[in-house]
């Protein structure tokens, strides 16, 4: 029998979500999985690409996410052969829905997956609510990054030559 650690472990994370929006708002949400979608995700066969959520009917979709096929489900196993494109529907509250909806309507925001992980043997997902950053943007979050490594970098240095 698998154990279910309580801490939380890191899936599969989305960085070019990271690179390409700022973040403005962090949510955290269920996912209804299939069996072999769930250990394929423990297996780390998820690539974010182009995925985004959709909310319709009240309720929210994740869409564009590709859960590659688990190797070892049978085709009439229970969730063997899945579609690996399929849309997968989100667990909110109601109120966070509706919040979802309200920046989506907004000009210039998107609600876009961040990571999957494990919580107390669940896997969660963390969206976000961004803004796309301008290619100048972007280039001024590398420059600032690279900048605060080097002084990180230095500080490390001059420390240990005490």
């Amino acid at each position: 029998m698998a154990k279910h650690t309580s801490g939380g472990g890191r899936l599969a994370e989305n960085r070019r979500a990271r690179h390409d929006y700022e973040f403005l708002e962090r949510y955290e949400a269920g996912l209804v999985l299939l069996g072999s979608e769930v250990k394929s995700l423990r297996d780390g066969k998820v690539t974010f690409k182009d995925g985004y959520i959709r909310i319709k009917d009240g309720e929210a979709w994740l869409v564009g996410v590709h859960i590659a096929p688990y190797a070892n489900a049978g085709p009439l196993g229970y969730g063997g052969g899945h579609d690996p494109e399929r849309p997968r529907k989100l667990l909110l509250h109601h109120r966070e829905i509706v919040e979802l909806t309200r920046h989506i309507e907004q000009k210039g925001l998107t609600v876009v997956p961040v990571s999957l992980y494990l919580h107390h043997g669940k896997i969660k997902l963390e969206i976000a609510v961004g803004r796309g950053r301008k290619l100048h943007d972007q280039r001024q979050a590398l420059k600032d990054k690279a900048m605060a490594r080097d002084t990180r970098r230095e500080l490390t240095r001059t420390s240990k030559e005490r």
